[in-house]
């Protein structure tokens, strides 16, 4: 059956908004699971830092499945996987349990990040690839509008475990959506092979590849700011300027309005440049954000609780939106020539970049204080390092 295009955008959009999606939803409830399983804040945010280490490892079992096995197949299943581990979390007794569950969940969570870009790269010429992931950025945006707003009013009313509950039940949504009416964009092709030599020398074979490494390198660093946003924002928001679940959720929502944006406003500039151009330019816009906000966050503004909060909040607005625009293009820089192995050179690319998201998290946790520094710190580095890369690329 042939899938219109609208209707194949929102099934791509919707398995690609699993990871955020999974992440958003919880933050809010992120106190109240310390509450309940008698923890910390510090040790709660190990099950966001353990998500990412499972988005990790899974990208590089995914991908090399997906070219062998066509995609629709370890679609199916990464989706039930996700289901069952979403459920698991529901029942968490203590944080341990949660940690190694919420590992589990994004090792089948990640499947619908990898195949959306290779199915992209499979049904789009490379012209357009940029276009599409702005499309799909578009609704990946929504996940954080709606997420944190609604699991702020869950985690309010029904307690944290009802945000899983939701969870459980998006994956089903999902399963029965891509079952029913996602088509396969690629046959299975028995030419590639699941030995494991064979595996890992096509890895290293792309991080080899001059065409590819500079721009996976590059999009994992200028993503890394999102993710120490991500593990920092609870605490800061809640803790330090006093907002309460619903409130965060709000707030958290406007910040992703600004990645959402951007990723349209990514049309405009695609018009008038390359991808390469408006990544370089917005990687140094990236940095500049950065900068002003480590030193609005320094102690030379303390002595004023206004323009410390009113700056905060517009450096990191200004900051997530040139992330909605940079990650189309550098997605899209990295994908274009890969071909026939877009769908190891995908989860390859996720793999790096939830590698840097995990190292951004743990070290914002680890380095937790009472002020906002050490998630500034680490937004300007990753911005530094993926300027570097695009430089260098």
């Amino acid at each position: 059956m042939k899938t219109r295009r609208p209707s194949l955008l929102f099934i791509l959009g919707a398995l690609s908004a699993i990871g955020p999606f999974s992440i958003d939803m919880y933050l809010p409830g992120i106190p109240q699971i310390a509450k309940s399983l008698n923890t910390d804040l510090v040790r709660v945010g190990y099950s966001l830092t353990s998500y990412f280490i499972g988005i990790s490892v899974g990208q590089l079992i995914y991908g090399p499945l997906t070219d062998r096995f066509g995609r629709k197949k370890p679609l199916l299943f990464g989706l039930t996987f996700y289901i069952l581990a979403s459920l698991g979390c529901v029942f968490a007794l203590d944080i341990y349990t949660l940690v190694g569950l919420r590992v589990l969940q994004a090792l089948g969570g990640c499947v619908g990040m990898i195949i959306g870009r290779a199915i992209v790269r499979d049904l789009f010429d490379p012209s357009q690839t940029a276009k599409i992931f702005s499309l799909l950025m578009l609704m990946i945006g929504v996940a954080p509008v709606i997420a944190p707003t609604v699991g702020g009013m869950v985690a309010a009313s029904l307690g944290w475990q009802a945000l899983f509950v939701i969870l459980t039940l998006f994956g089903i949504f999902l399963w029965i959506v891509v079952y029913f009416f996602l088509p396969e964009s690629k046959g299975p092709d028995t030419s590639v092979s699941l030995k494991l030599q064979k595996i890992f020398a096509r890895y290293v074979s792309l991080f080899k590849n001059q065409d590819f490494l500079p721009f996976a390198l590059a999009s994992a660093a200028l993503s890394s700011g999102l993710y120490a946003y991500i593990a920092g924002s609870p605490f800061i928001y809640m803790e330090i300027f006093g907002f309460n679940e619903r409130e965060y959720g709000w707030i958290y929502a406007v910040n992703a309005l600004g990645m959402i944006s951007g990723s349209q406003l990514n049309h405009l500039l695609l018009k008038k440049w390359s991808s390469v151009k408006v990544s370089l330019i917005l990687a140094y816009l990236q940095v500049l954000c950065g900068g002003f906000l480590v030193l609005f966050t320094s102690s030379l503004f303390s002595f004023n609780p206004v323009i410390f909060k009113i700056s905060f909040f517009i450096l990191v607005f200004l900051f997530l939106t040139t992330h909605g625009i940079l990650s189309p293009n550098t997605s899209a820089l990295a994908i274009n020539p890969m071909g026939a192995v877009a769908g190891t050179a995908s989860s390859l690319m996720g793999f790096i970049q939830m590698v840097f998201g995990s190292l951004a998290t743990a070290i914002v946790s680890f380095f937790h204080s009472a002020s906002a520094m050490p998630m500034a710190q680490v937004m300007i580095g990753f911005a530094l390092l993926g300027t570097l890369f695009l430089w260098f690329g």
